[in-house]
């Protein structure tokens, strides 16, 4: 689908617009907010920045206005002093999540499942405006479509708003855009820990695994370890061929293996051949010594934790969909010990391995000037596309040398299950390959 079909049917001019953020910080979040906001006041049309997310927007109602200043500000031109390249979020954010409960199109025109989202159009309805600017991650893109599509369900008369999406994560793994805002600080911020680490390790003659933000795929913990100059890296891309095994699903209830009722057979669930990771980490750390390096940095990503084997995963809690909390697990420090143990069962010799977690102080760093400027740039295209090009449904994406363009939300989300699709760094592809090239080479 081209973003052709993405134009809006309402021909009504936009007059005022909310700009919203939601989910995890990420540097340059304000150079995306103040640009788009500029960008629209220069142009005539007013700008509510509405604070922390959805968590306002949910709770108005008939005695529960929204109240200015406490869920909601006017950004104006004296707001937007220098904020360009400033830390933090100007509005706030929150993980507040009207469309939890829709999870199919039949979950949009059922009241009680659509009822959150009903409240968050009202909201911003009563605040008279014409267009909602979406900051955030895949659930938030998510719930922008859904609020969109809701909108089908509301009574005859009901004040449309169109929606468009800026795609945010430092962990870069979002279909429709090549590299998210915030993604290279967060790399340099991490790269240059790394680097400490490094340094330190050397001085020490001991190791560092370092454990890194992104449970779905592998940019962040490649892209810190490449700049960083870690001695090998370690992402849930690379859990395949030997690094693989397979399990069967246990019912927790049950306590029993579940069966496929299509085939008859138990359900396996891919999980980490974990000897043979380690195996593979001593191999670097001896690969290393043997060209008189006694130290070195090995970074994983914090997804990895849940291709762990179920027998190292009880006691770690779930959330209502039964992924685990990563934080639960400390992947850094339980490879740690295994890979200390392993080392000392190969070689006979005892080597310091020291684990721990990174990422959290990367989210709110100075702004990388191209973090600024793609920011930038994609805060002006929420303004074209919903101003210049009558866009609605669309997500804004830069590629190239920043080159504009506006991806239907109908490309980036499933019609049928309402969610989205990961993107994973391609197995052998040349990013994948240049972090094979920069680390110790095993020789297995």
């Amino acid at each position: 689908m081209s973003a052709q079909t993405s134009r809006s049917d309402d021909p009504s001019p936009v007059r005022r617009v909310a700009i919203l953020f939601a989910g995890g910080p990420a540097p340059a979040a304000n150079a995306v907010i103040s640009t788009a906001a500029a960008s629209f006041l220069r142009n005539g049309i007013s700008v509510v920045g509405i604070l922390n997310g959805y968590s306002h927007l949910v709770e108005f109602g008939p005695g529960r206005p929204l109240v200015e200043g406490k869920d909601y500000i006017v950004i104006d031109s004296q707001r937007l002093r220098r904020t360009r390249n400033s830390r933090g979020i100007m509005i706030g954010t929150a993980r507040t999540n009207p469309g939890k409960h829709v999870n199919s199109p039949a979950d949009l025109a059922d009241e009680k499942s659509n009822a959150p989202l009903r409240t968050a159009h009202a909201a911003l309805a009563s605040l008279e405006v014409d267009a909602l600017v979406s900051i955030g991650g895949d659930d938030t893109l998510k719930t922008a479509n859904k609020l969109r599509m809701v909108q089908a369900h509301l009574p005859e008369g009901s004040r449309r708003i169109r929606v468009v999406h800026v795609p945010k994560t430092i962990d870069n793994d979002y279909l429709g855009i090549d590299f998210t805002f915030g993604y290279f600080t967060a790399v340099e911020t991490l790269a240059g820990e790394i680097r400490n680490l490094l340094a330190d390790a050397e001085a020490t003659q001991g190791y560092y695994l370092a454990e890194t933000m992104g449970r779905s795929a592998g940019w962040l913990a490649y892209g810190a370890a490449m700049a960083g100059e870690a001695s090998l890296v370690l992402s849930v891309e690379d859990v395949t061929g030997r690094f693989e095994a397979k399990e069967p699903v246990i019912d927790p209830e049950t306590k029993q293996p579940v069966v496929d009722p299509a085939t008859g057979e138990p359900r396996q669930r891919k999980v980490m051949n974990l000897p043979e990771v380690v195996r593979y980490i001593v191999a670097a750390m001896r690969a290393r010594e043997r060209d008189g390096k006694e130290f070195g940095v090995i970074v994983v990503a914090e997804g990895l934790a849940e291709f762990l084997p179920s027998d190292y995963l009880k006691g770690v809690p779930r959330d209502e969909h039964g992924h685990i909390s990563i934080a639960q697990v400390d992947l850094g420090r339980s490879f740690a010990r295994l890979v200390s143990s392993e080392y000392e069962k190969a070689t006979g010799k005892q080597r310091k391995v020291t684990g721990l977690q990174l990422g959290y102080e990367s989210r709110c760093a100075a702004p990388h000037a191209f973090d600024v400027m793609l920011g930038s740039q994609l805060g002006v295209g929420a303004y074209r596309a919903l101003v210049e090009e009558g866009h609605d449904g669309v997500m804004i994406s830069a590629a190239g040398q920043l080159d504009l363009n506006y991806v239907p939300f109908d490309n980036l989300i499933d019609p049928q299950t309402l969610v989205t699709v990961v993107r994973y760094i391609k197995p052998k592809s040349d990013f994948h390959r240049l972090a094979r090239f920069l680390e110790t080479e095993v020789g297995e």
